[in-house]
């Protein structure tokens, strides 16, 4: 069975997606083909990077991406990880799920170095646990409910 196609959207493609990226790749190996992109992309994110290391993940190798340079192609699941991609995010062809998993912006964070840190990791463990259950349930067949919100093709879609 080829892998399933799965494409985070975000803003800036800088935290919330290129960490949900390397989440699912690293759970999920070869079992899923895993794509990032931003509706206006910026540079990766330094405490991104670094609270993904301290899971052995490397985003290092990563770079921002706009969602245009995958218009056209199909995703068997779309997600979007921040409110303002969801409102924007294009309708992709084919029998898309398009899933919303509204998360903080940690690059927002105010306060200290430590404390700003901190945001980045609660953030990265919140995205990890919708990775973990989307995995489980896509693998189980199961349908999409709850907080992952399906729709199909940017419409609410009832199961």
């Amino acid at each position: 069975m080829p892998p399933i196609k799965v494409l985070f959207l975000c803003t800036g493609n800088s935290c919330r997606s290129q960490m949900a990226e390397g989440l699912l790749r690293d759970v999920a190996g070869d079992r899923f083909d895993v794509f990032s992109a931003g509706t206006d992309p910026v540079a990766i994110n330094p405490g991104a990077v670094e609270v993904m290391r301290e899971k052995g993940i490397d985003l290092s190798h990563q770079r921002s991406k706009g969602v245009e340079l995958f218009l056209g192609q199909h995703f068997p699941y779309v997600i979007t990880v921040c409110d303002s991609a969801n409102e924007r995010c294009p309708i992709f062809p084919g029998v898309v799920t398009r899933l919303h998993w509204s998360f903080e912006d940690p690059a927002h964070a105010a306060g200290s170095a430590a404390e700003r840190l901190a945001v980045f990791r609660r953030v990265r463990d919140e995205i990890e646990a919708s990775v973990l259950r989307f995995v489980d349930e896509v693998e189980r067949g199961l349908s999409l409910t709850g907080d992952l919100a399906v729709t199909r093709n940017n419409v609410p879609y009832v199961t």
